[in-house]
């Protein structure tokens, strides 16, 4: 990938931190995500890039929302949030045709210790994984990273969602479980642009998806989150492209 594709996806990622920053200082009990949708829009638009999601497939929101035991991919909706939630809030945004791709979880006021814990544990899952998207290494090395730390501590890593390769197209190769064995799957090269975005559970890994024929929550309605950055595989190793520069 040339030096201007990168510059886009870094114009697109910076974007995305600066709404995650925006959001941030306003996530607490009584806001709905219509709301935030709105407020990320808006900054997105400003800032002269567009919003990734916003009509992808029909998704109608600029933001994908998951609160508590929702996994991914829900709608933004007007009902308040509520101290002891959580919300996982994923943002998109393109530039000059290049998306920018991050996700993080959000306490609503004091939450319970262990799903304190398990924020924590997902957040550094999240940054042991982009440790192996090295030159040479293999997907599966991603997922076990995040898999062999994960499950120890008694959490589920959620199978049926994954992180992708990401650029010029919001989802393409290649898929990255957030589970696997090391030294399998498709090789990591140099100049790869991936999303990684480990999803875990205080219980059941499994999901099932809503009538809206989006929203996926866990079968047995147990808290999840997830944390995600897009990162850019080097010679010398991955770089966050979803940070404020």
């Amino acid at each position: 990938m040339n030096a201007k594709k990168i510059d886009n996806m870094r114009r697109a990622g910076a974007i995305v931190a600066e709404c995650h920053a925006l959001l941030a200082d306003r996530i607490q009990p009584g806001i709905d995500t219509v709301t935030l949708d709105h407020l990320v829009e808006k900054h997105i638009r400003k800032r002269g890039a567009t919003p990734s999601f916003k009509g992808h497939h029909g998704f109608p929101g600029s933001i994908c929302v998951a609160v508590n035991d929702e996994i991914c991919h829900g709608f933004p909706r007007k009902t308040p949030l509520k101290k002891g939630d959580v919300v996982t809030i994923d943002i998109g945004a393109q530039v000059d045709g290049y998306h920018g791709d991050s996700a993080w979880t959000y306490a609503v006021g004091n939450v319970r210790p262990k799903v304190r814990r398990l924020m924590k544990t997902c957040k550094q899952a999240l940054f042991l994984g982009i440790e192996q998207a090295r030159p040479g290494n293999r997907v599966g090395d991603i997922g076990h990273a995040i898999q062999s730390f994960a499950e120890p501590l008694g959490l589920g890593v959620v199978r049926q969602f994954c992180g992708h390769g990401v650029g010029r197209k919001l989802w393409q190769d290649p898929q990255i479980p957030h589970f696997g064995l090391p030294g399998t799957g498709p090789r990591i090269e140099t100049g790869m642009t991936l999303a990684i975005e480990p999803m875990l559970t205080l219980g059941d890994w499994r999901a099932q998806i809503d009538a809206d024929g989006w929203t996926a929550r866990t079968v047995d309605g147990s808290f999840c989150v997830q944390y995600e950055h897009t990162i850019w595989v080097t010679e010398d190793g991955p770089v966050i492209l979803t940070e404020k520069n």
